[in-house]
């Protein structure tokens, strides 16, 4: 889930990059601030995915300590989503200041590209949390299903 997350915000920063091509060999001071807040924020979008893999890892431990118990599953991946909530809604507003910094510079199409995205985007980085946590207790389920058959 957090590599569809990271590839997502990359899409986005792909739309805020100017084109290489249209870029003048000596860039002017403007360029060169986008290009730095563009790299700062893929810096942080790196960070952002190496938590959410973290947060990934817990959850599957969690799920590994509960022992087939979906209730106590359950409450520890609560208490997890509670811990990396914050770090996803933060993320997600700074996407949008990112994007919305990025409007004026950005080609007429892909300003509306960027404006239609940064919502859904938004609500899937939102999301993460809730969206790793539903998967680890599938995959709980789908390990519990076959032994239940047995």
């Amino acid at each position: 889930m957090s590599l569809r997350i990271v590839l997502a915000a990359s899409a986005v920063l792909a739309f805020a990059a100017p084109a290489a091509a249209q870029q003048a060999p000596a860039a002017p001071p403007a360029a060169t601030a986008d290009a730095d807040a563009e790299a700062a924020f893929e810096a942080k979008g790196e960070a952002f995915g190496a938590r959410m893999e973290a947060m990934g890892a817990e959850m599957q431990t969690a799920v590994s300590d509960a022992a087939g118990d979906r209730g106590k599953a359950s409450a520890a991946l609560d208490v997890i989503v509670a811990k990396y909530q914050p770090e996803a809604d933060a993320f997600a507003d700074e996407l949008i200041a990112f994007i919305n910094s990025q409007l004026a510079n950005a080609p007429e199409e892909q300003r509306a590209q960027m404006t239609a995205m940064a919502p859904m985007i938004s609500a899937q980085v939102k999301g993460a949390p809730a969206q790793v946590r539903a998967e680890a207790l599938a995959s709980m389920d789908a390990a519990a299903a076959p032994a239940a058959t047995e």
